[in-house]
């Protein structure tokens, strides 16, 4: 089964635009593009890829231990620290994957489905970054790490056939990697992810050499 994602122009443009956002595709569905069969299509394609990444190496692949859903200041905790509105994130200390439903659904309806492909792939990102115990002396150079792997992935699953490309998903894109950059660059800022075009490039460079360029 073949899901459309908004990728392919959107990729080519990072390169010389500063923003990105999600794009749009369908996924293994039973029938309409729903928000829930994105989520989950999200989440089953990536894991898959990243355990056959693993196995390449010859490595296990551990998969999350929870996939959870939350809303406002209800989330789980994770190492003590609570969980925030409006957010997504992994728990390394649980290994989970967590996410504000309204949130993140409000982003698939306002800026399309491609939202999903994204930042579920992103948070994918950290999980994996765990499991490979990768050592950052930022934070911004984990999450710009994360945007790679992410446009890695996505790349991957296109070329697969997994997903494929619908004319406007680039839009989707750049909009939302724009969205979610930092203001102005400051690596030292411990909660810094990266400016529009950081985050862009990064992702560009994930989707045009694969997770190994990452």
């Amino acid at each position: 089964m073949t899901r459309p994602l908004a990728l392919l122009l959107a990729l080519l443009m990072i390169a010389s635009c500063g923003a990105v956002r999600p794009a749009s595709r369908n996924e293994p569905r039973t029938g309409e593009d729903t928000f829930a069969n994105d989520l989950n299509t999200a989440r089953q394609l990536t894991e898959e890829f990243w355990k056959q990444q693993f196995g390449a190496l010859g490595r296990n692949y551990r998969p999350i231990a929870d996939f959870v859903a939350y809303t406002g200041e209800n989330g789980p905790s994770c190492g003590g620290q609570p969980s925030v509105p409006n957010n997504a994130f992994y728990c390394p200390a649980g290994h989970f994957i967590a996410y504000d439903e309204n949130w993140l659904e409000g982003l698939w309806q306002e800026m399309g489905d491609g939202s999903v492909y994204l930042i579920i792939p992103h948070e994918f990102g950290h999980a994996v970054q765990a499991q490979l115990e990768s050592a950052f002396e930022l934070n911004v150079q984990q999450e710009l790490q994360a945007d790679c792997y992410a446009g890695g992935t996505l790349s991957a699953l296109v070329r697969s056939g997994a997903l494929s490309a619908e004319p406007g998903d680039e839009d989707e894109l750049l909009i939302n990697l724009e969205a979610a950059g930092d203001p102005a660059e400051d690596w030292f800022n411990p909660s810094a992810h990266g400016t529009a075009e950081q985050r862009q490039r990064s992702f560009a460079t994930g989707y045009r050499g694969g997770v190994g360029d990452c």
